[in-house]
């Protein structure tokens, strides 16, 4: 191997080790330092909606927490995913860029991400353009008490499912080797994306009860009116 070939073997911190990525860029950021941008920005987002909603009195502290959650997530499709879905050589970035920093730091936890896995790039890739966006109207719908709120937060948060089932299956089928070490694989793979698992399982069973009551009042409503009419 000639030594202009720079990061096409072991030149990255990445497993495989012989993963190839030629012109490989190693990060200058430390993690705190893009672990800490990322928790400061995630709790502005959270702070600054938290507060918007409290405009509105009746809103209750679920609803105000689920527009955190959605703002929140939303902004993580649109601009995290959406960075790494439309910048394929982000690994050969020169410049410390916040977010090729995060996606050469994150795929230390999963190798996919660095080797542009065409699985991990069209899921994210839907997330950020589909799912970005529809997070953002559901902060919207919640808010103004809009009567789809519940259909499109059940919707997105199957998605949201989906995209991780798909995620994580893919890998156990590629044998689950993406992760630099356990720490890694532990951390990024696997905690990072538990809230992804969590709390869109637990709208998607509140938002079900919800459509399913106002679903069996209407059909209640229709049945009283033919009574009535006999």
């Amino acid at each position: 191997m000639e030594g202009s070939d720079s990061g096409i073997y072991g030149n990255h911190p990445y497993a495989p080790r012989d993963l190839k990525l030629p012109g490989f860029v190693p990060g200058f950021l430390s993690q705190s330092t893009i672990l800490g941008v990322y928790g400061v920005s995630s709790l502005l987002v959270v702070s600054l909606t938290w507060l918007f909603s409290g405009r509105s009195p009746r809103k209750s502290k679920l609803d105000r927490w689920l527009m955190c959650w959605w703002a929140f997530t939303g902004l993580t499709h649109l601009i995290l995913e959406g960075y790494f879905a439309f910048s394929p050589e982000f690994y050969k970035n020169k410049t410390a860029c916040y977010l090729a920093e995060v996606w050469k730091e994150y795929s230390k936890g999963d190798s996919r991400y660095a080797a542009r896995d065409a699985g991990v790039v069209s899921v994210e890739g839907l997330t950020a353009v589909i799912e970005g966006p529809a997070s953002l109207l559901a902060v919207y719908a919640i808010s103004k008490g809009k009567p789809y709120s519940y259909i499109l937060q059940f919707a997105i948060s199957l998605g949201q499912l989906y995209g991780t089932a798909v995620y994580f299956i893919t890998a156990y089928l590629e044998g689950d080797k993406f992760a630099t070490n356990s720490f890694y694989y532990y951390a990024y793979y696997i905690a990072a994306n538990a809230s992804w698992v969590v709390i869109p399982t637990l709208i998607s069973i509140r938002c079900w009860k919800k459509i399913s009551a106002a679903v069996q009042v209407q059909a209640q409503g229709q049945d009283q009116k033919k009574n009535k009419t006999r």
